[in-house]
């Protein structure tokens, strides 16, 4: 281990108790955090994420092993030392820990005040700017009693990073805060990390934050794994008995029992916290995980239809490997497989196009492959086709409404509708994409 690194673990024991009541919480712990660098600690409640941070941020004392902080070693330090390290350490914890007789700039000017770098005006602009960074501009006067719980984390967060220390160390910091808020936050410790090279090392229960990590590290039972060994460990069965229990329920009423307005919640939601999720752990591989998001995509697909007033909504992959696309969500799907060259018929064509088609009559149009109505019993009337792009602009699915419910064909404020939903379900369809480079992971044969 380089001796560089504000945070060297090596050999960490520790225990609680006497007696028989003597229980070990953390076992053999071992890391390194070089300088700059955001490290999440994962782990189940009881695991001993907040005990690690505790004796990292020099407030528990170390039993047995190695804790080297900021170049100095903490087991065995006299108290003066640990006040020193702690000192350089910016401290975000559930608590708040605020005092209740100063306001909310005053608080904020006590953490800046100990470390000297803001004195008189400049330290109160200080203290006002960071509040403002976390939107508690207009609450500057306010006590902590007349805080709600997620101004109350606020302002700790705001006292902690307006110190500008040399390391962070926070606990669930985003547990009070609403979406919004929880992302500015981290955005903002990762702004820190980035420019003033400040070391974080954060505990979170949090999935929507996981992207701003360099590391993801996993703390179960007192033992440290990175994240990626223990969801490889867990994921086939976990995925397993998610899949298992998706298929039980009928996705398609439940999504039928939404109004338009939670139905697009529901995407984007999904959508977000799916992207989140496979930047962090790179699940997309995983079978029993891809056969749940089928599931989804066909009760979405259905839903869509309901919701646009079509006889039928229908969802075609494309294989570049076999140049065709793969009839993938479709109510009615026949037992054999259904593909279609890309190039040929509607569907192909818009593959191959990459622009939208609509089509009046389907049978007067000479791209329409009448052969798929033949093996589904089904008749087509009109066709509104659209071709879902990943963010390199390739076309990698199609998606198809067939059929007005009140007769009339396709028109402009039907193509306008349908594009913002599909929209959505792009945005988790590419989560089985390669996020960064565009390379599909996961091609239609696949799934």
């Amino acid at each position: 281990m380089a001796n560089t690194s504000p945070i060297l673990v090596s050999g960490l024991n520790h225990t609680f108790g006497k007696g028989s009541l003597r229980k070990q919480i953390l076992f053999d712990v071992s890391t390194e955090i070089p300088q700059g660098e955001i490290v999440i600690v994962t782990g189940p409640s009881g695991s001993g994420k907040t005990t690690l941070l505790t004796l990292v941020g020099a407030l528990r004392s170390t039993q047995e092993g190695s804790v080297r902080v900021l170049g100095q070693e903490l087991n065995g330090a006299k108290a003066s030392a640990l006040e020193k390290v702690r000192g350089q350490i910016g401290f975000i914890f559930q608590q708040h820990n605020l005092v209740a007789a100063l306001s909310s700039v005053e608080n904020v000017e006590l953490g800046i005040r100990v470390t000297g770098r803001y004195k008189g005006a400049a330290l109160r602009r200080r203290a006002v700017e960071m509040l403002e960074i976390v939107g508690l501009g207009e609450r500057l006067k306010y006590k902590a009693e007349q805080l709600s719980g997620g101004q109350r984390q606020r302002v700790a967060i705001a006292r902690a990073l307006a110190a500008e220390p040399a390391m962070l160390l926070a606990d669930e910091p985003t547990a009070s805060l609403d979406k919004q808020s929880g992302r500015e936050v981290v955005d903002h410790m990762k702004a820190l990390a980035k420019e003033q090279g400040t070391t974080i090392l954060l505990v979170t229960h949090d999935n929507r934050i996981l992207d701003i990590a360099d590391r993801i590290v996993h703390l179960e039972d007192g033992k440290l794994s990175t994240f990626t060994d223990a969801v490889i460990a867990n994921n086939q069965y976990m995925m397993q008995t998610l899949a298992d229990n998706r298929q039980k329920q009928p996705l398609a009423e439940i999504v039928d029992g939404l109004d338009e307005a939670h139905f697009r919640d529901m995407l984007q939601d999904i959508a977000d916290e799916s992207t989140r999720f496979l930047e962090a752990t790179a699940l997309a591989r995983d079978n029993a995980f891809q056969s749940m998001l089928e599931q989804g995509l066909f009760a979405f697909t259905h839903k869509l239809g309901r919701l646009l007033q079509v006889e039928r909504a229908s969802l075609f992959l494309a294989d570049y490997d076999s140049h065709t696309l793969l009839l993938r969500v479709a109510e009615d799907l026949p037992d054999h497989e259904v593909r279609i060259p890309i190039g040929s018929g509607i569907a192909g064509a818009v593959a191959e196009s990459g622009q939208t088609i609509r089509v009046d009559d389907a049978y007067a149009d000479t791209r329409f492959n009448q052969e798929v109505d033949r093996m589904s019993g089904f008749r087509t009337r009109s066709i509104l086709c659209l071709p879902i792009k990943n963010r390199s602009g390739q076309v990698f699915a199609v998606a198809q409404l067939l059929n007005r419910q009140d007769g009339q064909c396709f028109d402009d404020a039907d193509e306008e509708k349908f594009s913002e939903f599909i929209a959505s379900i792009a945005i988790i369809l590419e989560t089985l994409e390669g996020l960064n480079t565009g390379t599909p992971l996961l091609r239609s044969d696949q799934l």
